[in-house]
């Protein structure tokens, strides 16, 4: 799907939640149910994807003097 490509961290997560509200709703046609809860798994893995990668891009900043400092950030459990 090109678009899951090109959809902001920002747009995912509110499509994301559009689906949880709809779920939740509970008078969702199973077959519907099923297509959008695929859809919301494919926009969360999209989300942890975008989130890896930011993150994978922060393990590494330059300190004041040039040096280079690892740097995490702690997982929610």
């Amino acid at each position: 799907m090109p678009e899951e490509k090109t959809i902001t961290f920002e747009a995912a997560m509110e499509q994301l939640e559009t689906i949880v509200e709809r779920l939740e709703e509970g008078d969702v046609p199973l077959e519907e149910a099923i297509s959008i809860y695929k859809k919301g798994m494919e926009l969360s893995k999209l989300c942890h994807d975008k989130l890896k990668n930011v993150e994978e891009q922060l393990t590494q900043i330059l300190t004041a003097d040039g040096h280079k400092e690892n740097f995490s950030i702690p997982e929610e459990e």
